[in-house]
């Protein structure tokens, strides 16, 4: 006589509770279950074999999530009872369709039962059956819907339907279960971009923050919109022509942004931080550089996508060139600015700095009375010759030469005159 046990199941009918049977042996280790067999191993029968295998075959094919027919088997015993062999699955994990990649939906066998599956043990699954290229697994969430990636395609005139999705990567083999891919380019992508806008150089003290969330698609347009109201645009009259000196380059921003979006690591979770001073704006994404990769590398044009799929998705829609010409192409724009871009990395972050070119100069060349008294204006938002005299101790002719000299720098301007006068970054 059998008895349950992990390998073995006995069902006196088809409900569907078999199914949760099936996916627990295919996402473990395999067992047979025995329909028409009541919890004491007696063989009681079925009523309409025909029927009731129909009904399973049919079943297992409509209910499950990927196809598990290949790996079960059926054989008739005493034409009265069905018994369902099951094999490990080769594309674990498997699900219920109408619950999806979720513990309501995943179960696997632990001892003589069908248990759900933690989204610890679902997430190792899909890592051992897909790999470890995060785009390419398969998305924890199947409920995604994109119309931001609709509206986004459209803009840059590029078709974008059901049929396309397979060959942009956002479908697995099957064709049937979102990847990573499509969840970044959902309107539920659980990523998000931060920009921060400090008053201080030591980005300490808050004016403003946006966090932008839904498709990178989406967060790539609200982000860049938001970084362009925070590029002020200062103008001067030369001649009859006003001459416009933006803090930051348009296109510098643009690649930048880019940049953090389509190499950042996105199997940790987090946001892309961008923060904003008077000085400069620091672009830091997750994830350091690829193993073989240095910083001398990136600065030169070599590149390695982490993120391949949606690399090529930003290249179809014509947003990247081709990999690595962004970090050259922000060098060339900074190349005559006396403070150039700086780019630093560690095991788990990558950051760009983008000087503002209104406020560039070289640091080396200024004094410790110099920074001292841009501290101050950038804390307070400007300074009196008084300030300045109580700040550094110093008299009246001293501060006269130290400003004079900081504004032959490019480092303050004076606004106002006589008991009105005040100077400012």
């Amino acid at each position: 006589m059998i008895f349950e046990s992990e390998n073995t199941e006995f069902k006196r009918q088809a409900t569907d509770e078999i199914y949760k049977e099936i996916i627990a042996f295919a996402n473990t280790d395999g067992g047979t279950i025995y329909i028409g067999i009541d919890d004491q191993g007696n063989a009681v029968g079925l009523e309409d074999v025909d029927d009731t295998y129909t009904r399973i075959t049919n079943g297992i094919r409509d209910a499950i999530l990927p196809d598990v027919t290949l790996f079960v088997r059926f054989a008739l015993q005493e034409n009265r009872v069905i018994k369902v062999e099951v094999s490990e699955g080769a594309f674990k994990p498997y699900y219920l369709k109408s619950k999806g990649l979720k513990p309501s939906g995943v179960f696997i066998r632990h001892g003589a039962s069908a248990v759900p599956a933690s989204f610890g043990q679902i997430r190792k699954m899909i890592k051992d059956s897909d790999g470890d290229v995060f785009e390419k697994m398969r998305s924890l969430n199947q409920d995604l819907s994109f119309e931001s990636a609709k509206a986004a395609f459209s803009k840059y005139g590029v078709e974008f339907s059901e049929t396309k999705y397979r060959t942009l990567g956002m479908t697995d083999a099957s064709g049937v279960t979102y990847t990573n891919l499509a969840l970044l380019l959902s309107d539920q992508c659980e990523h998000t971009t931060k920009i921060a806008v400090f008053s201080d150089s030591s980005n300490t003290k808050f004016k403003d923050s946006k966090e932008f969330r839904g498709s990178v698609l989406r967060q790539m347009e609200d982000a860049f919109s938001y970084l362009m109201l925070c590029n002020q645009n200062p103008a001067e009259l030369v001649g009859l022509r006003r001459v416009e000196h933006p803090d930051y380059p348009e296109e510098a921003l643009r690649e930048a942004l880019l940049n953090a979006i389509v190499h950042r690591d996105y199997s940790f979770s987090g946001s892309i931080i961008i923060n904003v001073n008077e000085l400069e704006t620091e672009f830091i994404s997750i994830g350091g550089l690829l193993p073989g990769l240095s910083t001398e590398d990136i600065r030169s044009g070599i590149s390695q996508p982490r993120n391949q799929y949606l690399a090529e998705i930003f290249h179809r829609l014509h947003l990247i060139e081709s990999y690595g010409t962004g970090i050259r192409r922000i060098y060339h724009l900074y190349k005559d600015c006396p403070v150039q871009p700086r780019i630093e990395v560690t095991p788990n972050a990558f950051k760009i700095v983008l000087p503002n070119l209104n406020r560039a100069v070289n640091t080396s060349e200024i004094t410790p009375q110099e920074q001292r008294i841009i501290d101050f204006i950038t804390e307070n938002g400007s300074a009196t010759d008084t300030d300045i005299q109580q700040l550094l101790q110093i008299k009246p002719t001293r501060t006269f030469a130290i400003i004079k000299q900081m504004r032959e720098k490019g480092l303050v301007k004076q606004e106002g005159r006589g008991a009105g006068k005040r100077y400012l970054l």
